[in-house]
């Protein structure tokens, strides 16, 4: 799958409609952001299960500061709808596939189990 650029108007429906969603928090003037940018678009081209999104903080600021990113570039690991993962500063190719092993292999059941818990009160 394309990394897909995410805004304020389809944000929402991706990490609804996804069970993995990485997102990277990006701008054009950050030189980082755009040699990471490299890296994430090669990584994702070997896991088309997986959405890979691009958030241009310049343009929808509104999901950084939701998400309170001061620091860019920056990734979020969302795996059914819950936030996993929030990592700053450039990787190479090799933490980020190490990073989307881990959020493979994490144990959703605390996650299930806070979510159930927050269904009944």
């Amino acid at each position: 799958m394309a990394v897909v650029e995410l805004t304020k108007a389809n944000f929402k429906e991706t990490i609804e409609k996804n069970e993995l969603v990485i997102v990277d928090f990006w701008a054009p003037w950050c030189d980082p952001c755009l040699t990471f940018s490299e890296t994430f678009k090669q990584v994702a081209e070997n896991h088309p299960d997986i959405v890979f999104g691009m958030v241009n903080t310049e343009t929808d600021n509104e999901i950084a500061e939701y998400f309170n990113v001061e620091k860019i570039p920056g990734i979020l690991v969302v795996r059914e709808q819950a936030g996993l993962l929030a990592q700053v500063g450039e990787l190479g190719a090799p933490a980020l596939e190490e990073i989307i092993k881990w959020a493979r292999d994490y144990d959703m059941s605390t996650v299930h189990e806070y979510y159930a818990g927050q269904q009944k009160g």
